[in-house]
């Protein structure tokens, strides 16, 4: 046997594993993530919980500017720029020691939602989006997102009790561009993308993802 199989194989069991978790509004996604980080921690695993934008001191400011329905005027692409600002903060402080300590990083929304939210619903296209995610992210890229998928009407309708931001009370056309941008990924062909029916309950959607996860070959997913 090659020793330096072993090598790489002992490596790839102590790396970390980032999951990114995307979708539209109302999607039920943050539901999912406490799900699963809730079954993760009673089987032994810590994993860290971050969220986009946000996730840090200096994400958390964006954040606050990017969704406050006081920031109305802001052009498309100062929002696009403040995301990936958000991210590349992000991406340095929790995520790449976090990956480097060999831990399990459940994202709320990452890069693909730039592709989604400014690329297709604003219009400004993935050639514009690309480039700044990679200045923001490098070469890191997550180990799988799963793509919550849920018709706008529907999201829209289980905002009904929620208060909603900037983003939320945007038009429907705009949720139906972003929509579609999260349905190209689907069905791009990259493995990377898991499609996980967002109109199902959601003991049904954690089913589902626990089905994809337990078909990754990962030492930290073992006991799941």
């Amino acid at each position: 046997m090659n020793p330096r199989s072993n090598e790489q194989q002992d490596l790839a069991e102590h790396r970390g594993l980032l999951i990114t978790f995307e979708g539209p509004e109302g999607s039920g996604k943050t539901t999912l993530i406490k799900a699963i980080a809730e079954l993760m921690t009673s089987r032994g695993e810590q994993p860290l919980l971050i969220r986009e934008p946000g996730g840090t001191a200096i994400g958390e400011r964006i954040r606050n500017i990017l969704l406050d329905t006081a920031s109305e005027g802001m052009c498309s692409e100062t929002e696009l720029l403040l995301m990936v600002a958000s991210r590349a903060q992000l991406v340095r402080e929790k995520i790449a020691p976090a990956l480097a300590a060999g831990m399990i990083i459940l994202c709320d929304r990452f890069a693909d939602a730039s592709v989604a939210y400014q690329g297709y619903g604003r219009e400004l296209g993935e050639s514009t989006v690309a480039p700044l995610n990679k200045v923001a992210l490098g070469d890191l890229e997550p180990d799988l997102t799963f793509l919550c998928l849920l018709p706008p009407a529907e999201g829209q309708a289980r905002l009904v009790n929620r208060a909603t931001d900037r983003l939320d009370r945007e038009t429907a056309l705009f949720h139906e561009k972003v929509y579609e941008g999260y349905q190209a990924m689907a069905v791009s062909g990259d493995l990377r993308f898991k499609v996980i029916d967002a109109t199902a309950s959601p003991a049904e959607m954690l089913a589902a993802t626990l089905g994809h996860l337990k078909r990754l070959e990962h030492g930290l997913l073992k006991y799941l």
